[in-house]
């Protein structure tokens, strides 16, 4: 019966593979005969989308050419449908400065033409070749945002393949918990589609966050599951990325005999792919495997693959076109944002000069209609007013609208840098390392012009790399924006992964920073309609605020005391009580009716902006709740939500 059942799939599979052979000779037909106009441009685009995977570079050289013509035609749907295979043919050939180039270039045309599902691809697209870079964040800054256009639109499986890829960017970022609450929303609307590769893409990604949160029982069913589905149903993509993924679990039990076994086939899948960075993941296990089982030779062969393709995947002047193309992208987007910051002060220039020049008029109207001394008086005193609160609103709106647009830009103009300087960095280990070459080797000319180009480099990263980090992480906080949409959340679920973000971030700001943090959750309350960043953003400040407190108290070595923060919820009075408290050493009397004010804060100059619990005032009253504080000064702090139990 297995024999019968290995037959069919192979026989299936030999099929396809004819098949598959079949029409792209048609298509190569097809295009010899045709003229020079669109309908060969989507001929050229069809074979090169039925090869990119299984043969980029033959993938390549059809939609190079598709380029070619488009650009001759004019064709502009063209141009950019054809640099978005050609970007994906050249990041699996590992050209990635050629990839992301021309996946910038698609996403330009995409935005012209108006079209936000291909948009959605680009971003996409972009966000992966971040990935493969190791530039996690930026990766995540683009996955984020392919998504946020894809939620206006109708579900498809792009929309599930950005999701799972977002999963991996948080389990590349060491939160496995945001990974997979993604990859089991990607797995969620995938069961829409049954899509074959993206069943396996999710389950195997499944499997690698329980592989390395040490659950291996569940890791590798997962891992069988994406490896049956594979087999099952005859899709290739992931068969490789799956087998490296048993051979590395396999390899870390010790079990070297399975992990060699599945480490051969995975390097057999890849370089039948022709997926570089595949070759080089396999072959860098390969040699720890031969080295463990004393086969010298193997990996020495195996060690000479590394190198080389270490070298052509992330060479010095690969490196350089990488670093010139991520700074031109960085300047485009930085114009892009100070024209947007032009028309949205002319916009609203415009609308308050507008609502001044109505209620200008309102009160000529009123003066002319009333000649009465008495009656107009009151209209123009009820009318001044009316003006004197409209134009504190409207000044008021208007500050903490830029003082949002100042942080967004801040934010983002120095965090793109950070990650050039934290490469430019690892830059400085290698020319160290060459400096030491040339030292030994008596050549200290050369090892003078290494030593000038590192202290260039340092001066570069020292002048703008230590205060942009700190910078950065404070500015976000109050520049997210979110939809605005009101969705049922479970808030149990909000509140402890906004507790672990919060410390697990001050951990990675302050190693020595360490607290106890517990929850109080009520697992009998129901999903409740709010605007799920905004609560978020509410339960991040009071949760920030709480660690700090006993931060500081535990600076004080007082005897005895254990910086706690505990997070709670329950229903009360028809209502959900969300409770942040912490035995720090509370608000003093003097100030405890202040704290809500804009920019009021406690804290010393330069840690804290003051408007973290008056934004977190405005969001609650938005959603017909209220805010209240209880606190014992040198004792304890209790901050309390009441929201509508709806």
């Amino acid at each position: 019966m297995k024999n019968f059942i290995l037959f069919v799939i192979l026989f299936s599979h030999a099929v396809n593979s004819i098949g598959q052979d079949r029409v792209i000779d048609s298509l190569s037909n097809l295009i010899s005969k045709s003229a020079e106009d669109t309908n060969r441009v989507k001929l050229l685009l069809n074979l090169s989308d039925r090869t990119y995977f299984n043969s980029p570079a033959i993938s390549l050289e059809y939609s190079k050419k598709a380029v070619e013509l488009s650009r001759k035609l004019g064709f502009t749907e063209g141009i950019a449908s054809a640099l978005n295979l050609a970007g994906e043919a050249s990041r699996l050939t590992g050209n990635y400065p050629q990839a992301l180039r021309m996946q910038l270039e698609a996403l330009e045309h995409y935005r012209k033409l108006k079209n936000p599902n291909a948009e959605a691809n680009s971003l996409s697209f972009i966000g992966i070749i971040y990935m493969d870079l190791s530039e996690y964040h930026q990766a995540l800054s683009y996955l984020l945002s392919a998504d946020h256009i894809r939620q206006n639109l109708p579900s498809s499986p792009n929309r599930v393949f950005a999701l799972a890829n977002i999963g991996i960017s948080y389990i590349l970022l060491n939160k496995p918990d945001s990974g997979l609450y993604y990859l089991r929303i990607a797995k969620k609307h995938n069961s829409e589609f049954n899509h074959p590769q993206l069943n396996s893409f999710i389950l195997r990604n499944i499997g690698k966050v329980y592989n390395e949160t040490g659950k291996p029982d569940s890791a590798l069913y997962y891992y069988y599951a994406a490896l049956q589905n594979s087999k099952i149903t005859n899709e290739s993509i992931n068969l490789g990325t799956i087998q490296l993924s048993l051979a590395e679990f396999y390899y870390k039990l010790r079990q070297y005999d399975s992990s060699l076994f599945y480490a051969r086939k995975a390097i057999k899948e890849s370089q039948r792919t022709s997926q570089k960075s595949k070759i080089l993941e396999t072959s860098s296990l390969l040699v720890e495997l031969h080295r463990a089982t004393n086969n010298l030779d193997s990996a020495f062969y195996y060690e000479d693959i590394v190198t080389s393709l270490q070298d052509s995947l992330y060479g010095k002047e690969k490196f350089k076109q990488l670093q010139l193309l991520m700074l031109e992208e960085q300047q485009k987007q930085q114009e892009i944002s100070r024209e947007q910051e032009h028309f949205r002060n002319k916009t609203k220039m415009i609308a308050l000069w507008s609502i001044v020049g109505v209620i200008l008029i309102i009160v000529v109207i009123l003066y002319r209609n009333n000649r009465h001394k008495q009656k107009t008086n009151q209209v123009l005193e009820a009318t001044l007013s009316n003006l004197k609160q409209t134009q504190a609103q409207l000044v008021q709106s208007e500050k903490m609208a830029s003082l949002g647009e100042l942080t967004a830009g801040i934010a983002h103009e120095i965090q793109n840098p950070l990650n050039f300087m934290n490469n430019f960095s690892e830059v400085n280990k290698e020319l160290l390392e060459e400096m030491k070459e040339e030292m030994n080797s008596g050549n200290n000319s050369q090892a003078k012009d290494i030593a000038d180009d590192v202290i260039k480099n340092e001066e570069k990263i020292n002048h703008h790399g230590k205060r942009a980090d700190a910078i950065v992480k404070g500015m976000l906080q109050h520049s997210r924006s979110s939809s605005g949409q009101k969705v049922l959340t479970d808030i149990n679920a909000l509140c402890d992964e906004y507790l672990r973000l919060s410390y697990h971030g001050l951990r990675a700001k302050d190693k020595s920073f360490n607290a106890k943090f517990e929850t109080g959750l009520d697992n009998s309350i129901e999903k409740i309609n709010i605007v799920p960043q905004d609560i978020g953003r509410v339960l991040l400040n009071l949760i920030n605020n709480a660690f700090y407190a006993v931060s500081e108290k535990a600076k004080q070595n007082i005897s005895g005391y254990t910086p706690t923060v505990t997070i709670s919820t329950k229903r009360i009075n028809g209502k959900l009580e969300i409770s942040v408290a912490d035995n720090g050493n509370g608000i003093p009397e003097t100030v405890k009716e202040k704290i809500f004010q804009p920019f009021f804060t406690t804290k010393p100059t330069g840690q804290g902006t003051g408007l973290g619990l008056s934004l977190s005032y405005d969001i609650v009253k938005a959603h017909g709740g209220e805010i209240k504080v209880d606190t014992k000064e040198r004792e304890w702090t209790n901050f309390i939500i009441l929201l509508p139990n709806k």
